[in-house]
């Protein structure tokens, strides 16, 4: 039986090298394989996730202009958006901390700690099932080697409960930032050394500072956590080294498309999260009226427990290697949201026996801490849902 499946993953490996062997790679056939998971090895993983994700061209010949570009820019965000304004060159970044006004990089600097101080609680307890995230990376950024210059040092309780400025007299200066942290899950770095999840927080601070409509939303670090997890684990060192740009990159394609989830005032919307959540309940009627009718009775609805599994693609469901798997099929998927629906849909029905037997109590905690469960199970019954 070992031998069988391990000739069969060598099948799949050949026939993965064969669709990526042309110049132009056919995204459609792609698609297909990836579909049904993609092999963990040889990098293939995280260079089919930039594919699929659009970041990279079917044309080969364009992954080299388009890479460096991209890295060279990413490199030049860190430059202007993560120094201290203090540290900024040039007569025309000389500023006041006490200065109020809308061109002040102070006044910038105090509102991005908001901001920060929350991607910092988020990051610190990033998949905490694995020690990857506070391992030290391979390549810490040239900018921020300095303790000073790290982003979480600006959110340190010693350096907030300095910060609390306030002017009175015509107009006020206030930097409300003493907030109690809880304690640090993840220890931070020596000088010279960063963490994964220092890496991980400057990313999405960045994404918070070049999205002001959106901003930071709780929940987003679960979102880039897989993503950065697999292309830092790269075992192609060209590629891992620029793991942080191009997980930025990627982040920023996936969350376009799901921005929707975390913005508020499109709920309502086909593409919100409560339209998501209405075709969830709908696919569950058609596939199994008395399920359905079981949770209704139950006034058990899906913002209970769906709304996560929704907004996180899963990711908090699942172990990660599982969750990795899921991201093949969601993202190869041409109307992929509808697979996500799909595969939601089939963790219900896996669980019909129970829910038809539990009462209330028992099936929000149910469905709220998912069992352990085959994911390839999981996934067969999402396939062959109409």
């Amino acid at each position: 039986m070992g031998d069988n499946i391990m000739s069969l993953y060598k099948i799949r490996v050949a026939d993965l090298e064969n669709i990526l062997e042309p110049d132009e790679i056919d995204l459609k056939v792609l698609r297909s394989f990836c579909f049904n998971g993609i092999p963990d090895c040889n990098g293939f993983r995280a260079l089919c996730w930039k594919l699929l994700l659009g970041y990279l061209s079917p044309k080969k010949s364009t992954w080299p202009a388009k890479l460096a570009k991209q890295r060279e820019l990413y490199k030049q965000f860190v430059k202007e958006m993560v120094i201290s304004p203090g540290e900024q060159d040039g007569p025309e970044c000389i500023d006041h901390p006490l200065s109020d006004g809308p061109e002040s990089n102070w006044s910038t600097f105090f509102r991005d700690n908001e901001v920060l101080l929350q991607i910092d609680k988020d990051v610190r307890r990033l998949c905490p099932d694995i020690s990857f995230f506070q391992q030290a990376t391979e390549f810490p950024c040239e900018f921020v080697k300095e303790r000073e210059r790290k982003l979480h040092v600006r959110v340190a309780p010693t350096t907030l409960s300095s910060a609390n400025v306030e002017r009175k007299g015509v107009g006020m200066t206030k930097i409300n930032l003493i907030t109690k942290r809880a304690t640090e899950s993840y220890e931070a770095m020596d000088a010279g050394q960063e963490a994964h999840w220092e890496v991980v927080e400057r990313i999405l601070f960045l994404y918070a500072k070049l999205n002001p409509g959106q901003g930071y939303v709780q929940g987003m670090n679960e979102i880039i956590g897989p993503i950065y997890y697999v292309f830092a684990s790269d075992p192609h060192l060209e590629y891992r080294r620029y793991a942080e740009a191009d997980c930025f990159f990627c982040f920023t394609a996936l969350m376009s498309e799901i921005r929707d989830f975390f913005i508020k005032t499109l709920d309502e919307s086909e593409g919100g999260i409560k339209g998501m959540m209405a075709k969830l309940s709908n696919l569950l009627h058609e596939q199994d009226a008395e399920v359905w009718e079981r949770l209704r009775d139950q006034e058990l609805y899906p913002q209970y427990y769906s709304f996560r599994w929704l907004t996180l693609l899963l990711s908090q469901e699942f172990p990660l290697p599982d969750v990795l798997r899921i991201w093949d099929s969601v993202f190869a998927d041409d109307k992929r949201y509808d697979f996500l629906i799909k595969i939601c849909c089939a963790m219900i029905l896996l669980l019909r026996e129970q829910i038809l037997e539990n009462d209330f109590a028992n099936n929000v905690k149910l469905l709220q801490n998912f069992p352990l469960m085959d994911i390839n199970l999981v996934l067969r019954k999402a396939t062959c849902l109409d």
